[in-house]
Formats: C-alpha cells, sequence, structure tokens
C-alpha cells in the first residue's frame, strides 16, 4: 500500500491536484454568493496539503469541487490529469468528512465495507481489505464492534479507514479532527502523519488549527476570507519525522508565525 520511504522523496512528478483560475459562484435566492475566486494550485504525488483560513473562505468548497461534490463555474481544475467527476469515477480518491458518518446499525466492519460492496470488491477481497486499513489505523480487533461501542476518536478513525479501503492514491480530508478534545486530537494528528508516511498518499486537509496545520503538512495553503482567494501558500521546512514536541521548536514557531501572518494578509485583502 505505498512505501516506507520519506515522504519528501515521494513529491515528484506532474501534479496530481491542478487549478487554474479556478471560482465558483453560488446561485441564491438572495443574489450570488462568490465562495472562490481566482484560485491557483498544484499539489504534487506524496504532498501533505494543509488549507487553513477563517471560517466561509472557501476551503471545503475547494476539496468539495476536488472531489466533483461541488462544480466550478470558472477555470479549469484537473485530478490526475482529467476532470474531477471522472477522477471520481475512477476511484482516484477517498474522502473523510468533519463527522465519520457510521451507520450506527453496520458494525465497523461492515462499515467499511460498505464502498467495497458498492463498487463490487469480492468477499475475499473485501475481507483482506478491511484488515489491512484496520492495521494501519490501529483499530484490529474492533471490525465486529458497533459504531456506538467505539470513542469519537476511534469513529473517526474507522471513517479513514473506510477511505482508505479502496487503496486511491489521493485522501481528502475535510476537518475531521475538529471536534475532539485537545488529547485526543494529538493522538490522531500522530497517527496520521505515521499513516501518511507509511502509505506515500497524497492528502488535502482542511483545518482552522494553525499548530494541526504545521504540524502535519508539507504544504499549507493560507485563504482569505470570501471570496475564497489564496494569499500564501508556505513549503514546510520541518522533517518527515515530526514528534508532538516539535511544536516547542524555534523552527516550528517560526512557521506558525508565517501562517498566521499569512491570514492577517488575507484579511487586509479588498
Amino acid at each position: 500500500m505505498g512505501s516506507d520511504l520519506p515522504a519528501a522523496t515521494q513529491v515528484t512528478g506532474a501534479p496530481v491536484i491542478q487549478a487554474e483560475r479556478v471560482g465558483l459562484t453560488f446561485q441564491t435566492a438572495d443574489g450570488p454568493v462568490h465562495a472562490l475566486k481566482d484560485v491557483d494550485l498544484a499539489i504534487r504525488a506524496g504532498e501533505f496539503v494543509s488549507f487553513i483560513g477563517p471560517s466561509g473562505c472557501g476551503k471545503t468548497t475547494f476539496l468539495r469541487s476536488v472531489a466533483a461534490l461541488e462544480t466550478p463555474t470558472a477555470g479549469t481544475l484537473r485530478v490526475n490529469g482529467v476532470d474531477p467527476d471522472a477522477a471520481r469515477r475512477a476511484r482516484a480518491y477517498g474522502y473523510v468528512f468533519q463527522a465519520p458518518g457510521l451507520y450506527p446499525w453496520r458494525t465497523i466492519a461492515g462499515n467499511i465495507s460498505l464502498p467495497l460492496e458498492i463498487m463490487g470488491f469480492s468477499k475475499s477481497d473485501r475481507e483482506e481489505r478491511i484488515a489491512r486499513v484496520l492495521d494501519l489505523v490501529e483499530l484490529s480487533g474492533f471490525g465486529g464492534k458497533f459504531p456506538w461501542q467505539l470513542s469519537g476518536g476511534m469513529q473517526q478513525r474507522a471513517s479513514i479507514a473506510r477511505a482508505l479501503a479502496f487503496d486511491a492514491d489521493i485522501l481528502l480530508m475535510d476537518e475531521p479532527f475538529g471536534a475532539l478534545d485537545e488529547i485526543v486530537r494529538d493522538r490522531l494528528n500522530e497517527a496520521l502523519l505515521a499513516l501518511w508516511r507509511k502509505t506515500g498518499k497524497t492528502i488535502g486537509f482542511v483545518t482552522h488549527s494553525i499548530p494541526e496545520a504545521v504540524y502535519l503538512s508539507t504544504k499549507i495553503v493560507v485563504m482569505s476570507p470570501r471570496p475564497g482567494r489564496i494569499t500564501r501558500v508556505i513549503d514546510s521546512p520541518l522533517p518527515p519525522d515530526r514528534p508532538l514536541d516539535i511544536r516547542d521548536t524555534p523552527e516550528f514557531i517560526a512557521l506558525a508565525h508565517e501562517v498566521r501572518e499569512g491570514l492577517r494578509e488575507g484579511h487586509a485583502v479588498d
């Protein structure tokens, strides 16, 4: 399921996600809402890219556009060289929502199995994939439990396992840890970083947390208030191996300051 090489060695080749002057305007009864404007961005294979900005800045809208859940009204958006809908049909990505979205009447294994059943995987293949992804998210032995028998953090790990089950190269995550307490969030940040390094997947991650964005990312995309525009793209100098106490280092603090300055710039944009 990927390489154990440090993630920095995997960032090569043509962009897997390419946005050129992407805009998106929603038509509402109260008039048009300009969610995105002139978004230019290239994400290469193996990158961990976080999107940060104030509420309503278009972070989630951009991620949903990549996933073909929204349709841009301007510009060009490509995923693996094709339009997002074609990428969706080719199973190019897994998507993790803010809430786990697990069916309470299905076991954890049954929830993970559902997209595989829809895609037509055989029973033996489903079982092998379920066991593999449960191990990846450190939930081996919990496949027979129901969602209500697991903590919130464990449920979100099960949601990640479901998104990983069909082994897409791109993982899109819309603020998956926002509702969790700080201790659980730290633990899941560590687990996600380890999973990313182990699988070499390309990850797009929406967050409101500066420390979370800095800790996880190889690249941080700072966005302005609506209409959502990119004010700064920051490449992280931090090493792929990142214990939690890296957050106390001068390098981490300086990077967090740069992100904060980018957010202030966004508020200054007319």
